[in-house]
């Protein structure tokens, strides 16, 4: 099956200093591919480099002709005076219908909060507000900035279930940065291990035991697996 995306030795350097350098990888219609790394290791810079937002100093990029990337930040800064409501924010993505804004609402389990001001969410719901407007587009890529930051750990196993269950009803592919090792893990179906360059790579156990993945992150975290169980019962390949 064709990468929607697929880096080749891509590297990054910002206000002369080099970020990132000699990454390959790829993403698939179906997967979710997880990057992880240490403060400061480049995972953000690594996202917003396949999406275009961050220019390359080598290595190319390659994009799939009909790839749709519905993208989701890490931030959103707003007015909290700012009288907006859910509705109100989807439909500055874009030209879209209100039944196609209240489906996406559906399709993350908040389409009652449709007439609520933004700044009314919880911190779970405006992520999912935000997960909301990423696919109001119908994308083929998911690319998603630490989409659980600031969630507790019962919201956070939700969102992940959230996204497994998007994956699977669309068909799209997911690139998602992450700091929730305890989750993430066993949410994904690839992980990168990501350091400046990627220092490990490939399913969830392999990387778990990976010296590298280790080395950064200790050993217990290999134990917190089970927190969250990915069930797997579908290929990424052409039958």
């Amino acid at each position: 099956m064709d990468a929607l995306i697929k880096a080749e030795n891509i590297s990054v350097r910002l206000g002369g200093q080099s970020i990132l350098w000699d990454i390959s990888m790829s993403v698939v219609p179906g997967e979710i591919v997880t990057i992880v790394g240490p403060n400061g290791s480049g995972k953000t810079t690594l996202l917003r480099a396949l999406t275009g937002a961050v220019p390359l100093s080598g290595g190319a990029v390659k994009k799939r002709d009909d790839l749709r990337i519905g993208y989701a930040p890490q931030r959103l800064t707003l007015d909290s005076t700012m009288p907006i409501t859910v509705d109100r924010f989807l439909s500055l993505a874009g030209k879209t219908t209100q039944d196609e804004r209240r489906a996406a609402l559906a399709g993350v389990d908040i389409e009652s909060l449709e007439t609520v001001q933004l700044a009314a969410l919880s911190g779970g719901q405006f992520q999912r507000a935000l997960l909301a407007r990423a696919i109001l587009r119908r994308p083929n890529l998911l690319a998603l900035d630490e989409p659980t930051q600031g969630l507790d750990q019962p919201a956070t196993v939700g969102f992940y279930r959230l996204i497994e269950r998007v994956r699977e009803q669309t068909g799209c592919g997911v690139l998602m940065v992450s700091h929730d090792l305890h989750v993430v893990m066993s949410a994904s179906d690839r992980v990168l291990c990501v350091n400046g360059h990627i220092c490990c790579e490939g399913t969830p156990t392999v990387v778990s035991e990976a010296p590298e993945y280790r080395a950064m992150f200790g050993t217990g975290t290999a134990g917190a697996l089970a927190l969250y169980q990915h069930h797997h019962d579908h290929s990424h390949t052409d039958p």
